[in-house]
């Protein structure tokens, strides 16, 4: 089964990525950009803004899709992973929803920190990092 997802890849003034501290499976304890499923009947933009909002209680402005990952799920679940360029248009910075912390990371940190597997790599390979 495939379940479509979606991710936001958020740069402040300073060139900080904006990552959440995963609060549960998969991937929990580690460090992702904010996102998750697409829900029924939704697109990807109102998505994106929806999972930002839940997750890191800041309203965003889709921008264009950066690239596409899959990654294996629990019981042959596939996720496939549709990751936008968002800018920040208001809200207060607090760890919502799944997440158990957020914050702006310096791109020069995020090798010190627990990622998700195959994260910097696809930033990386999408020119954004």
């Amino acid at each position: 089964m495939r379940v479509r997802c979606v991710g936001g890849i958020v740069r402040d003034g300073e060139g900080r990525f904006l990552l959440v501290r995963r609060g549960h499976p998969p991937g929990e304890g580690l460090w992702s950009i904010p996102g998750g499923r697409v829900g029924p009947g939704e697109g990807d933009p109102a998505a994106v803004a929806r999972e930002l909002r839940e997750e890191t209680g800041l309203d965003v402005l889709v921008g264009a899709l950066a690239g596409t990952v899959e990654r294996p799920g629990p019981g042959g679940v596939v996720y496939e992973i549709h990751d936008y360029t968002a800018t920040v248009a208001g809200g207060t910075l607090r760890a919502g929803d799944d997440a158990s912390d957020v914050r702006w990371v310096p791109p020069g940190e995020l090798d010190a920190l627990p990622m998700t597997p195959g994260l910097l790599d696809a930033l990386a390979e999408w020119g954004v990092l």
